[in-house]
């Protein structure tokens, strides 16, 4: 931690030094993420709201599965020669802004996970931005119903974690592969209803996977 991060721990309302002021010229962090731009429920959720559009057709056209952790989950595809996300336009400017994946929102945050909760903390590395402005952590993610977020998060990092350790004695059993294709079927398969709250659609999915 002391390499990648400013050594601090942040928490919803702390101010931090992650403001870029709109990256302007700058869309470094969209290109050459490979696979890591790994998306969770609630990103698929905001995309096909966003976008019109089923998971399946997201799939044939800006999304692929790959293996995160024994875990097949979707992520973004990158294209090009330089692996340029899929959604940029052509001035580097990203098409879906209003409603980009989590993992987007929180850059160059990252979370470190702990007893039974999290907090946030700054990579000084990863954007190229100089002078970046002081901000609240909540202001920057931008997403409403913060503590809901937060909750779904934690919930989804735990969830994942009984998964892993689950498959990981056989990655390659037809165990895994069963659980595997549950977990996409009822997270990210399974229509969720575009006009009901997100969270109240995951928290029925996941009593319903685990019971």
């Amino acid at each position: 931690m002391a390499e990648i991060s400013d050594g601090k721990r942040y928490s919803a309302n702390d101010l931090v030094r992650a403001d870029s002021g709109g990256c302007e010229g700058c869309f470094s962090c969209c290109e050459g993420m490979g696979t890591s731009v790994i998306l969770d429920p609630c990103d698929v959720y905001e995309m096909t709201k966003g976008l019109s559009m089923s998971f399946e057709e997201l799939l044939s056209m800006a999304l692929e599965l790959n293996v995160a952790d024994g875990v097949i989950l979707p992520n973004l595809r990158m294209e090009g020669d330089r692996e340029s996300c899929i959604f940029l336009d052509e001035q580097g400017r990203c098409r879906i802004h209003s409603f980009r994946p989590g993992f987007c929102r929180l850059f160059p945050l990252g979370r470190i996970y702990e007893n039974g909760s999290f907090s946030y903390f700054l990579q000084v590395h990863e954007c190229r931005k100089k002078n970046r402005s002081k901000i609240k952590v909540c202001k920057w993610i931008g997403v409403p119903e913060l503590p809901r977020y937060e909750s779904f998060v934690l919930q989804w990092h735990d969830f994942l974690g009984e998964l892993q350790e689950q498959v990981g004695n056989e990655p390659d059993g037809e165990r895994t592969k069963v659980i595997c294709m549950k977990v996409l079927k009822v997270f990210y398969l399974s229509p969720y209803d575009r006009e009901r709250s997100f969270y109240d659609q995951f928290e029925e999915r996941i009593k319903c996977f685990t019971c």
